[in-house]
């Protein structure tokens, strides 16, 4: 039996509710701490020597994927063996890193809105079929990346929620 702490590193795009995010986390008993967007994929292995490191949540942020300098992530970390959450920007990049296509929506999504569990798999089992959401956002995911599928969708984003 391992000595290290069960741990969720939040990576920060800059997003209002990245520290939100990260209290949520700790609510379920488990640590989370909260690192640049820019972590490299050696550094999150050095912080598995310490911590044991159960996945990665990609926070939200104001830029689009496709503004020339948003912030983005080594490539590398989606190839680590670790789960991954994407929120809002974080959603949208990995969709755009694995070439789906995200596009600026001809509506967006600000306040409380309804997303609709279509797969009550992973983070989404135990929801309630359809949950009341925070959103805050522009673009939109359009089409899915190969290999990926939908499983949560709200009245403007067919895409809300996808897995592999």
């Amino acid at each position: 039996m391992s000595d290290k702490v069960d741990a969720i590193l939040v990576l920060d795009f800059g997003g209002q509710y990245c520290h939100l995010i990260a209290r949520r986390v700790r609510e379920c008993k488990v640590y989370s701490g909260i690192v640049p967007c820019d972590i490299t994929p050696n550094e999150i292995k050095g912080l598995n020597e310490r911590f044991n490191i159960k996945g990665l949540i990609l926070s939200g942020g104001p830029s689009s994927v496709y503004q020339r300098d948003a912030p983005r992530i080594n490539e590398e970390i989606l190839d680590l063996g670790l789960p991954i959450l994407g929120i809002c920007y974080g959603h949208q990049l990995i969709v755009h890193i694995v070439h789906g296509k995200v596009e600026t929506g001809s509506k967006g999504e600000y306040g409380i809105t309804y997303a609709v569990i279509d797969k009550p798999v992973g983070v989404l089992k135990d929801l309630a079929p359809k949950e009341k959401v925070w959103m805050s956002h522009m673009d939109i995911v359009v089409e899915l990346p190969e290999d990926y599928e939908v499983i949560a969708h709200t009245d403007i984003s067919s895409i809300a929620g996808l897995q592999t």
